[in-house]
């Protein structure tokens, strides 16, 4: 992905910004990838790190694979809570079909955007089609990291505080009440955009299509319950896996640490989360008396399971290589909803 190469010069003069060169840009992840990952490796016995390999039971690894299946298929029923209502009338089954297709181009482009980007192209087969399932993709994004957040946060304040198990629940509750209050105030905002377009502007016509969300503001709160469950189911797909290499804590720490490193990996450094997983698992897991060469295993054991998801959705891609067959028609809801801006 091309980002911007600040340079004061240009940017006072008012000309265009260059851009980083998209090979360039690839190339300096892969580099931060290569020194994140030698930076987890510090002060590993390397020994010791290979023969954990020949110890893992590989069923428990199975059934972390198995429960990581399980986790999409939940996200996929989340990005249909949110895509359906304005107007893709699909089965759920070709959402999971599609959410799996993402899971693999994520794996094999240099960022994940790249696999939102096809999920979104194969969601519609038409320009207009295709920005508004952007839409949807993205608001499911923003409800996956919403929940993401709060567990992160909650576990975050929970050890800073040394606070209990009933405590630390709470203060999670509290961090999802906020996070839906602002969530609500956003959605409700959108009638008033529509005040900044003129009746015919192609804007204000892509907004309206956005009006469900906010006639029915339960929808993203239940895509954000929703996103609860795919992190805990998360967090115990990397419980299993860690089983497997003999590590076996309480699921809350799992519930703690998993988060964690997730929201870390959400930001573009290095690709697929390499080196981060390792280094957060390490960094994390040592207060427990996990050594480190056991959370690293466990994060390279757990690229794996990422890694045979996406081949999932690679070899479901190839089955079926045609977008969807569909432009998303307005919904009942949004002509009453869009007339009352006019």
């Amino acid at each position: 992905m091309a980002s911007a190469d600040d340079d004061p010069m240009d940017s006072s003069a008012g000309g265009a910004r260059p851009r980083l060169p998209a090979w360039a840009s690839v190339g300096l992840r892969v580099c931060a990838t290569a020194v994140l990952m030698a930076l987890a490796l510090r002060g590993v016995e390397w020994p010791k790190l290979i023969g954990l390999f020949g110890t893992i039971d590989w069923r428990w690894w199975a059934l972390g694979f198995a429960t990581g299946m399980v986790v999409q298929v939940i996200a996929a029923v989340r990005w249909a809570l949110l895509a359906r209502p304005i107007g893709f009338a699909y089965s759920i089954g070709l959402f999971v079909w599609r959410f799996f297709e993402g899971a693999f181009f994520s794996l094999c482009l240099p960022t994940s955007i790249g696999g939102d980007v096809v999920k979104a192209y194969r969601l519609a087969d038409s320009t207009p089609g295709r920005l508004l399932a952007g839409c949807t993709v993205l608001a499911d994004r923003l409800a996956g990291l919403a929940a993401l957040g709060v567990l992160a946060g909650a576990a975050v304040i929970g050890k800073e505080w040394s606070l209990g198990v009933g405590s630390t629940i709470g203060v999670g509750a509290a961090l999802l009440g906020a996070v839906l209050a602002v969530i609500w105030l956003a959605v409700g905002s959108l009638d008033r955009l529509l005040t900044l377009f003129p009746e015919p502007h192609a804007a204000r016509q892509f907004i309206s299509r956005l009006l469900p969300y906010q006639m029915r503001p339960s929808l993203m709160t239940r895509a954000v319950a929703w996103s609860l469950l795919v992190q805990m189911g998360g967090s115990i797909a990397v419980a299993f896996v860690a089983r497997g290499l003999g590590v076996t804590l309480p699921l809350s720490v799992w519930f703690a640490v998993v988060p964690l490193v997730a929201l870390a990996m959400v930001l573009p450094i290095s690709i697929g989360g390499v080196g981060v997983r390792e280094g957060g698992l390490a960094f994390l897991l040592a207060p427990s008396g996990v050594p480190a060469e056991q959370a690293v295993a466990i994060g390279l054991l757990w690229f794996l399971t990422t890694i045979a998801n996406g081949l999932v959705g690679g070899l479901l891609f190839l089955l079926d290589r045609t977008p969807s067959h569909q432009t998303p028609a307005q919904t009942p809801a949004q002509a009453p909803a869009a007339s009352l801006q006019g």
